[in-house]
């Protein structure tokens, strides 16, 4: 069995939305006080405050007079939202993350509920303190009874809910083909078979839209409902250009899974090519991450492999035919004639090709397999 979030939007009435504003603004209060009440007991008294004596300071903070509406609201969000806090200074101090920081009310809010705040009946989800169900849009069944549900809102005044549940992985009955990709910016990709997957640009195809709302919000008076709604404006342009581009992945990872048993990519370092001012914008509308990121986790589910090779393989230099290695080879050359054999190389098929190549044979090694199903490959130059 394995665990996995199924998200739904929903409408909700206006005592639900009344309710959940009350909740998502004592979320926010709670996981702020809480905040910084550890980082100055550690930078002043050099004292290292953990989940217990966070929580104990939550009790001590709902016992004040002054702060009696976090007792309106269901408790369980808020010793969620210490157990996330927790986890992030977790993250924080095994270097897998940044300091912690303060939650806005102009980003997305969310509060979780466990099994004691809910009631799931039949397509029918009550939370606490809420006595009429939420107007969900099933667009899926739920495998099984959820054990933790999110409500969400985000920057566009959308609610979604994302219930947790376990479900059993399919997994699918084994193909004998196998396939290399290779990461771009004109293609979002290219396989090894000389099949091209255009990139579709999103943000540059809503670049004017959305460059029209951002001047109309920059001329709004700062705390006025008019500047609260041009902001709406902008956040919903984003969260449109978002939700294609997550619309085109899952589409797109889904048929390579189905269709392939071994799929074997770039590791790029994507933060690092973001410092390139040139093409960090084009490079973030990719999405490169995102894509590789569900590639393999439904690989993972699916019976799958996905096989990440080392990131200074000379994949694009490299010729696919007899091994030579070009020295250089600028960017904006597409093709390229190999001086040893003299075949003719598109520049993004033969990189496929190449990390085809490479991905199988480390992979037929068994060398450096780990989890779920991902190859990390470091292959000589």
């Amino acid at each position: 069995m394995a665990s996995r979030s199924y998200k739904y939007r929903f409408y909700p009435t206006s005592e639900q939305v009344e309710l959940l504003a009350r909740t998502f603004g004592c979320v926010r209060f709670v996981y702020n006080a809480v905040l910084r009440w550890r980082t100055d007991a550690f930078f002043q008294r050099q004292e290292k405050v953990g989940y217990v004596q966070a929580s104990a300071r939550l009790t001590a903070i709902k016992k004040q007079p002054e702060l009696a509406f976090l007792n309106e609201v269901s408790c369980v969000p808020l010793q969620q939202c210490l157990r996330h806090q927790q986890a992030a200074f977790k993250n924080f101090f095994e270097g897998r993350a940044r300091y912690p920081s303060f939650k806005s009310k102009k980003h997305r809010q969310s509060a979780e509920f466990s099994r004691s705040a809910f009631r799931y009946r039949g397509e029918r989800l009550f939370l606490a303190k809420c006595d009429a169900p939420l107007d969900i849009r099933w667009s899926r069944p739920l495998p099984s009874e959820p054990s933790t549900v999110t409500i969400s809102r985000d920057s566009a005044g959308r609610y979604f809910v994302s219930c947790l549940c376990e479900f059993e992985p399919e997994t699918l009955p084994v193909v004998p083909k196998t396939l290399g990709i290779d990461l771009g910016l004109k293609d979002l990709f290219v396989t090894s078979e000389g099949e091209r997957f255009g990139n579709p640009r999103h943000t540059a195809k809503y670049a004017s839209l959305l460059a029209l709302a951002q001047r109309r919000l920059s001329k709004k008076q700062l705390g006025s409902k008019n500047r609260a709604k041009a902001r709406r404006k902008v956040a919903r342009i984003h969260a449109k250009i978002s939700d294609c581009r997550m619309d085109r992945f899952h589409k797109l990872s889904r048929r390579l899974i189905n269709e392939n048993q071994v799929v074997c990519i770039e590791s790029l370092a994507v933060k690092n090519m973001l410092r390139n001012p040139k093409l960090s914008k084009a490079i973030a509308d990719a999405g490169w991450s995102e894509f590789v990121r569900q590639l393999e986790y439904k690989g993972g589910w699916a019976g799958r492999q996905v096989v990440a090779i080392d990131r200074w393989y000379p994949s694009s230099k490299r010729c696919s035919c007899c091994g030579h290695i070009l020295g250089r080879l600028p960017l904006e050359v597409r093709s390229w004639t190999c001086p040893e054999c003299a075949t003719e190389h598109d520049r993004d098929v033969n990189a496929a090709i190449n990390i085809k190549a490479a991905g199988l044979a480390v992979l037929a090694l068994g060398e450096n397999v780990s989890g779920m199903g991902q190859v990390s490959v470091s292959c000589p130059r």
